[in-house]
C-alpha cells in the first residue's frame, strides 16, 4: 500500500471501475507481474501516454515558435488517445462493475451495492473516460461505509474507499495528472460560475 507520506490529493469525478477478488493465498505481483496482467489495448494506452509525455517536454525545451507544433502534436496525440480508449472498451471487461466517485494517486472511492470488507484485495482496472486513463492495479478495502441514496431509505448502499497495494509509477503519474486537469476544470467552472452570477 502507498505510504502515507507519498498519499495525494483526491478529486470527485465519475468513473468505471471493475473489481475481481484477489485471491489472499497469492503474493501481490510485483512491477513485472502486474504489467504481464495488462491486456493489448491497456499495454498499447500506456506505452503511448509514455512516449507522448516525454516528447511533448523535450519539444516544449526548444523555443516559443515550437508552439503551434506542440498544439498539433497534441491534438494528433489526443486522437490517438480516443482510438486506444475506444478499443479499451471494446475488450470484454472482467470483474464486478462499480460506479467510481473520486480518485487520486493513492486510491480512489466507489458506490457498492454490498459491503466490502476491510483488508480485501482486488484486481482492479480504473477507466477515466474522460481523461483518458485507463489502469490495472491491486487495491485493499480500506474502509467501507454505509450511506443512503434517496429519501425513504430503502436504497441503501456502501461508500468503499480502496487503496493502491501495488500499483505501477507511470499509473500513479498518470492518475496524478488527470486529478490535477479535473481539478482545473473543476476551478474554470466555478469561476465562469461566479462570473456568470455577475
Amino acid at each position: 500500500m502507498i505510504n502515507d507520506s507519498n498519499s495525494y490529493f483526491s478529486v470527485p469525478h465519475q468513473f468505471n471501475v471493475y473489481l475481481t477478488k484477489w485471491d489472499a493465498n497469492q503474493p501481490i505481483p510485483d512491477d513485472n507481474q502486474l504489467r504481464q496482467m495488462q491486456s493489448t489495448g491497456l499495454k498499447l494506452l500506456s506505452e503511448v501516454k509514455a512516449l507522448e509525455a516525454s516528447c511533448l517536454l523535450q519539444l516544449r525545451q526548444l523555443d516559443t515558435e515550437t508552439k503551434a507544433i506542440v498544439d498539433f502534436l497534441k491534438l494528433q496525440s489526443r486522437k490517438v488517445d480516443l482510438v486506444l480508449q475506444h478499443v479499451l472498451e471494446k475488450e470484454t471487461q472482467t470483474g464486478q462493475a462499480y460506479q467510481g466517485f473520486q480518485f487520486g494517486g493513492s486510491g480512489l472511492s466507489i458506490f457498492s451495492p454490498t459491503e466490502l470488507n476491510e483488508g480485501e484485495l482486488f484486481s482492479c482496472h480504473i477507466y477515466l473516460h474522460a481523461e483518458v486513463v485507463a489502469v490495472l492495479c491491486i487495491c485493499e478495502v480500506v474502509s467501507a461505509k454505509q450511506i443512503t441514496s434517496n429519501v425513504d431509505d430503502t436504497n441503501e448502499q456502501w461508500q468503499i474507499e480502496l487503496a493502491f497495494a501495488q500499483i505501477l509509477d507511470e499509473d500513479v503519474e498518470q492518475l496524478v495528472k488527470a486529478s490535477l486537469n479535473v481539478q482545473q476544470k473543476m476551478l474554470k467552472l466555478r469561476k465562469q460560475q461566479r462570473n456568470d452570477n455577475l
